[in-house]
């Protein structure tokens, strides 16, 4: 990236790419000129920044606070469900059941618990009702009424249905609603962060690749049984202390398939530092400032990451410089000592320093208030991953303070940031059920996040649905789903997917429009599907839009065009080469001899195929048939020579053949 001072500043958002996954959508790129950079008086009275983060009031916080009404006391065995809400839970625990073991009758039973008890106005039932309509969950499918629930189940305080109204606004693009709830989950999710770095936070990880299974990111997710996870777990007990930070990282954020268990993700911190290793000795001090499982205590917090800092681990400058600016664990606070320790972090490329950076002059702390600086500062943050950075831009775009307004670019940005807040833990219970053959259970975890906003989990509920069929225990309005339900409810999952950027979403959509596949076939509508896949350069849809256009089907009749479209597939993808080979080959036949036989073979290929394949497999396959079927072969080929020794034959005198024309009537070539 350029310095401070240029004039663009080109942001890549990669903050959703944090595993090496297939399919992902496609990275969020925001492009900042100076245009968009506003002059803000250095004596604005402006209070629309936040304060500074403090320790005590966000990671100490359960999650069952942060996230009212949340099931982590169904999944979580430390948290006990009859001291929040004890019939609550009982009836989410006969849901979890009912899909786990495909039982309709405790579904329902489960789900007139739960409007008797919306109807008594529990918020969080009424956020679960407003999904069991929104799915159609043994209750009619009824978008009006789930939109109402969730509605109330807000304004009570159940933050997830918040996430679920924010996304439905953000679809109808009613940006002036969504970003004020985006902003509201955002504020939640970034004051549970880390002050030195960014927290490792449970990713939603995608468990398939496109048609298989993701086997490659899922063999790394299963916890204590993963055999690498034994090996690291022997070498940290044979005292690597790298080791020994690595796995008590695991524990502490229930990363890699593990329980969240803050006792023994403590202890191997303990043993790393005791070791001298420094990022164990900076989130001993985050731990001991925010008294996270152990008695608050500042003066150890700045004694650890005094020891941090000093082994050269330049994010622990961020706490120190936290500390000095809040007053925690020194004399009092020293604007003067804060900026020096953040400066050292920024001189060395530390994300967090930039940031801190940007919020002292965001807010004239020590300094004098410089809100284009300060914004300069958040972008070369966010640049870096910050997401405490995506959040002060997404403010300065939504209030206009230092950006000029833009509510689009404010609600995206603030919907990065919400999806990471506590709420993800939905991810990790929907693998570990996955993981565990729990399919029912995966999928149900899989749709309550889909209706969330969260592209990755509409992908792997229509996965599941796709893949598993009647194994994924999708219920429908009175009993299990029909073929149809599972093929319509796969189809709005995709659709959903495909809005938020997954061109592989897209592409099954077109092929669902295409072919009839849980809807009526639709050319026109499969075209616009393949247009949006190929927006996102995805070669397989170049490849069937070239086809569309050949055939006219849902588009034009064009070969010039049929052929642009299967040259930027090869472009997009060197692995389509033999079939664009062959498309090309197809364009050119039909160029050249419209009304031959070839012609006519060519279009009768989809319809013939499948009558072709059970002749092979019932046919060809018995002893004696495949002589049959050379000399049917051989005999072809004579009738194709002579009809082009025919051609040649009856060419008038006088006519000279004119040379063949690039790429229009010469044979493409097939090396």
């Amino acid at each position: 990236m350029r310095q401070l001072s240029t004039e663009k500043l080109i942001i890549s958002l990669l903050v959703l790419s944090l595993y090496p996954l297939s399919l992902q959508a496609r990275p969020f790129i925001l492009v900042v000129s100076q245009d968009d950079i506003k002059d803000t008086p250095t004596s604005s009275d402006d209070d629309s920044t936040v304060d500074w983060d403090d320790f005590g009031e966000s990671e100490t916080m359960p999650e069952e606070i942060l996230d009212p009404g949340s099931w982590s006391p169904i999944f979580e065995p430390s948290i006990d469900p009859d001291a929040i809400n004890g019939s609550y839970y009982i009836t989410i625990s006969k849901i979890m059941s009912a899909v786990s073991n495909g039982d309709v009758r405790v579904m329902e039973e489960a789900a007139s618990e739960i409007e008797a008890a919306a109807k008594e106005g529990d918020p969080h039932a009424r956020s679960v009702l407003g999904f069991l309509y929104g799915m159609g969950l043994m209750r009619e499918r009824n978008k009006a009424k789930a939109f109402l629930y969730h509605h109330f189940a807000a304004e009570g305080g159940n933050i997830q249905s918040k996430m679920a109204l924010a996304y439905t606004y953000l679809r109808q693009d009613m940006h002036e609603k969504a970003v004020k709830l985006y902003a509201d989950l955002a504020d939640i999710a970034v004051n549970s962060f880390l002050i030195s770095k960014d927290s490792p936070v449970v990713e939603p990880i995608r468990i398939h690749n496109g048609a298989e299974e993701n086997k490659g990111a899922l063999r790394k997710l299963r916890g204590e049984d993963d055999e690498a996870f034994q090996i690291l777990e022997y070498q940290a007990q044979k005292g690597n202390a790298g080791a020994m930070y690595k796995i008590g990282i695991f524990y502490y954020f229930g990363l890699r398939g593990l329980r969240r268990d803050r006792a023994k993700a403590l202890m191997w911190f303990s043993k790393a530092a005791d070791k001298g290793e420094p990022l164990s000795m900076e989130l001993l001090g985050e731990i001991y400032a925010r008294g996270a499982g152990v008695e608050r205590n500042y003066t150890k917090a700045l004694e650890w990451l005094t020891l941090a800092a000093r082994q050269q681990l330049y994010s622990a400058y961020n706490g120190i410089g936290y500390l000095y600016v809040k007053g925690y664990g020194v004399e009092k606070k020293n604007y003067t000592k804060a900026k020096e320790f953040f400066e050292k972090a920024a001189d060395n490329e530390e994300a967090g320093g930039h940031y801190n950076l940007g919020i002292m002059y965001y807010k004239g702390i020590g300094v004098k208030r410089d809100v284009k600086l300060a914004c300069k500062y958040f972008l070369v943050a966010a640049n870096a991953g910050h997401q405490k950075a995506f959040y002060q831009l997404a403010r300065m775009f939504h209030t206009g303070v230092g950006l000029k307004k833009n509510l689009p670019m404010a609600t995206a940005l603030y919907k990065l940031v919400a999806e990471r807040g506590p709420w993800t833990s939905l991810s990790r219970w929907a693998l570990e059920s996955y993981l565990k053959g729990d399919v029912g259970k995966a999928f149900l975890l899989y749709s309550r996040m889909a209706e969330l906003g969260y592209e990755i989990a509409q992908s792997n509920a229509a996965w599941v649905l796709d893949k598993y069929g009647e194994r994924s225990m999708c219920m429908g309005e009175s009993g299990f789903c029909t073929d149809a339900e599972r093929h319509q409810r796969a189809h709005s999952l995709w659709w959903q997917a495909s809005e938020q950027g997954n061109e592989h979403a897209a592409l099954l959509i077109g092929d669902a429009y295409y072919y009839g596949r849980g809807t009526q076939k639709d050319y026109e509508r499969a075209a616009e599907a393949y247009m949006h896949a190929r927006s996102q350069s995805n070669a397989q849809a170049m490849f069937n839009l070239g086809y569309m256009h050949e055939h006219g089907q849902g588009l034009p009749l064009d070969l010039h065009l049929a052929k642009r479209y299967y040259d930027q597939a090869l472009e997009a993808d060197p692995a389509a080469k033999l079939p664009v080979t062959l498309a090309l080959t197809s364009l050119w036949i039909r160029r050249n001899y419209a009304n031959s036989f070839l012609v006519h073979l060519i279009d009768s290929l989809p319809e013939v195929y499948p009558k072709v394949e059970a002749w092979v497999e019932n046919v060809l396959m018995e002893e004696g048939n495949a002589t049959i079927l050379t000399l049917v072969a051989c005999l072809l080929t004579v009738l194709y020579l002579r009809d082009r020794q025919r051609r040649h034959a009856v060419q008038p005198a006088g006519d000279v053949a004119l040379p063949d024309q690039f790429n229009e009537h010469a044979a493409p070539a097939l090396n």
